[in-house]
């Protein structure tokens, strides 16, 4: 039984599993930095504790701090939603040390998973399909280059430990391998604390589709279909739908039974999402597993009418999934923007500031997941992301209509405060989106051809 829940996150998240506890009868516990004292989770949590300075370093990050709030505030379970500390193997242990329920799998399977290269080999076993590549890190630069010339290139080079785009650089040919292979390490070693890298065949504009899973403690693994999350600028994702455009209902039961026994390699519990990539045969292979709940749930949700989080607090009290995988029906289509306080014109530069109007649009098919309001002001020490505003419908253009006419309502205003809302609503008008057809190149393309008025956010 789980009674009482600490989140260990902050913005949207921490509000959205504020809502699920309460909904199932648990108290929350908000952490919150310096800079957070005036954040809607703070306020609205049944208890909250300060846990450090604005800096992440100082406070989200800091595990100690968190396990001591936990402590004083005699919490039963922990939720580290996204981000920070989610993917921590060492913090998940530390909560199974304390006697506290970590709302995510055991630490031994975030700390198998979260090595790229280890799981890699572990989903291997299964045959499920992989990008070709090395066997695991490599160990120098020339062991890379050796790699790399046996696979062909281009291939791409990436950290073992690594995540939204950080430690990942793509070498054409010889000659561009070194600087970066010397890159993509500097930039892991600063990033996650380890510059172990390893080496895949680069795919040419793939679409980049992911599976949701959610596993139980009791052996039953099921997944909710697929988000297509192609549409990324510098590996980070903008827009996401499901279903996506490209798949059809064969190709979906194909890669959704090879996304089950990743899981079931991985012996996974509680939610956590596939990624693939898929060329433009259809060919598809494994790229990683995100143990966590993703920013980008809340489009699954509307498809299946489903409430992950939810199913993540009940799963980890140990209650049984309530449906089999016959029993999950895609009933409509959902899109995903997220809306980011940054300037698109200016290489997608953070943008922070206070708001000082803010009116989040709405009607039937709308729904806005968000923590800020008028006044809030938006910390340079954070990620920008404002809020994720989420259409759905019966079919993929009336979600692509709603999401235009939402995108219109929503009015995000400050002094030199900056948002994508602009290039969002470009991109949903855009008809090489609307066709279906973006791939992971579809910003770079888009941005080559469109020009930067039609999408010049609002001071």
């Amino acid at each position: 039984m789980i009674r009482k829940v600490l989140i260990a996150n902050r913005g949207e998240i921490a509000l959205r599993i504020i809502r699920a506890c309460r909904e199932l009868g648990m108290k929350s516990v908000a952490v919150y930095s310096d800079a957070d004292e005036d954040s809607l989770p703070v306020q609205l949590a049944d208890e909250a504790i300060c846990i450090g300075p604005a800096s992440s370093q100082e406070s989200y990050l800091k595990a100690d701090r968190i396990l001591s709030a936990a402590e004083i505030a005699n919490v039963d379970a922990i939720h580290p939603g996204y981000g920070f500390l989610s993917e921590n193997a060492e913090f998940a242990e530390q909560c199974e040390r304390c006697n506290i329920k970590f709302i995510g799998p055991k630490s031994a399977t975030i700390r198998q998973m979260g090595d790229k290269a280890v799981a890699r080999e572990t989903v291997n076993k299964f045959k499920v399909p992989m990008v070709p590549g090395s066997d695991g890190p490599v160990e120098s630069e020339n062991e890379g280059l050796r790699v790399a010339k046996s696979i062909g290139f281009p291939v791409i080079i990436k950290a073992v430990a690594g995540g939204g785009g950080r430690g990942m650089r793509v070498a054409h040919n010889a000659a561009a391998f070194g600087k970066s292979f010397e890159t993509a390490k500097n930039e892991a070693e600063k990033a996650f604390g380890n510059g172990q890298l390893y080496i895949e065949k680069f795919i040419d504009s793939p679409r980049h589709i992911e599976f949701q899973i959610l596993a139980d403690q009791h052996g039953k693994i099921v997944h909710l279909g697929e988000r297509d999350c192609s549409v990324q600028r510098r590996h980070q994702k903008i827009i996401e739908e499901a279903p996506s455009p490209f798949l059809s209902p064969e190709m979906r039961k194909t890669m959704g039974r090879a996304a089950v026994k990743a899981a079931q390699a991985a012996e996974y519990q509680n939610a956590g999402t596939v990624e693939f990539l898929v060329d433009s045969k259809k060919n598809f292979y494994f790229i990683e597993m995100n143990t966590r709940i993703q920013v980008e749930h809340g489009v699954t949700e509307e498809v299946t009418g489903i409430d992950l989080v939810k199913e993540q607090l009940t799963i980890a009290a140990n209650e049984k999934l309530a449906f089999d995988q016959r029993s999950i029906k895609f009933q409509r289509h959902s899109i995903e923007c997220r809306i980011c306080a940054e300037d698109p014109v200016n290489n997608f530069l953070p943008s922070p500031g206070e708001i000082e109007l803010y009116f989040a649009p709405g009607g039937h098919g709308v729904r806005v997941d968000s923590h800020v309001y008028s006044g809030y002001k938006i910390s340079p020490h954070y990620d920008s992301m404002i809020s994720k505003l989420i259409t759905f419908g019966r079919n993929r253009s009336l979600a692509l209509d709603r999401m235009e006419r939402a995108l219109g309502e929503y009015i995000i205003r400050g002094k030199n405060l900056r948002n994508n809302i602009p290039f969002c609503r470009a991109i949903i008008k855009d008809p090489v989106f609307r066709a279906g057809k973006a791939t992971t190149r579809y910003v770079e393309d888009f941005l080559a051809r469109t020009p930067n008025e039609m999408f010049t956010p609002k001071a």
